[in-house]
């Protein structure tokens, strides 16, 4: 499961590269160069036929009760903030799918899979770090929805890992658009779009 992913702060290289308006709705501020989960992230969305950058919360948050009663100002509840999207044919994640404004794109540097504890070099190593070497803003197929207590978040499809992927992660790999997929992820009908959902080529990334 991918839970941390780098990515620009500079909100105009974004603007620039997918041809995007500002959101008028964005609250949140990126102010990190990675996110990770209930903490905010850039999206880029269809808004009235035009593509939007828009600022939201990474997973879509289910609550859970607290162990200890609330204390002054605090909600009843906890949430767990899912992430990936891998069973496309549940509830949570599939009228987001079916929906072409409710797929965007989410853009990345590079993501994160946890190292197993014989791959550690020493304690600050915990991760591996994959890139994709062929495309300047490479983007996971994401959907996105507004929630009750979090207003607008979102999340990314996760697959079965490729050939670089499985052998340090090989429960699966985020999904990775090809740059000339973007445009069939964000408009098309979902027969069109949600055969997207696979591995990236194994050759076209790299791992460190």
């Amino acid at each position: 499961m991918c839970n941390l992913y780098n990515l620009k702060v500079e909100r105009w290289e974004y603007l620039d590269y997918f041809q995007a308006g500002e959101d008028a709705c964005n609250e949140l501020e990126v102010t990190k160069d990675y996110a990770a989960p209930g903490k905010p992230g850039y999206v880029v969305r269809m808004d009235a036929g035009q593509r939007v950058l828009s600022t939201m919360k990474w997973g879509f948050p289910t609550r859970k009760p607290r162990k200890r009663p609330a204390r002054k100002g605090e909600m009843p509840f906890l949430h767990d903030w899912w992430t990936n999207c891998r069973n496309l044919s549940s509830n949570m994640w599939r009228p987001w799918l079916l929906k072409p404004e409710h797929r965007c794109l989410v853009p990345f540097s590079r993501f994160a899979e946890p190292k197993a504890v014989a791959d550690r070099s020493g304690p600050g190593d915990t991760n591996w770090w994959f890139t994709v070497a062929d495309q300047p803003e490479p983007c996971f197929a994401g959907v996105w929805k507004v929630d009750q207590d979090h207003d607008r978040v979102y999340a990314f499809c996760t697959t079965e890992p490729n050939a670089l992927v499985a052998p340090k992660h090989p429960k699966a790999m985020p999904v990775i658009l090809m740059a000339e997929d973007h445009e069939r992820w964000l408009s098309a009908p979902a027969e069109e779009a949600l055969p997207l959902v696979s591995a990236y080529p194994s050759q076209l990334m790299s791992v460190a």
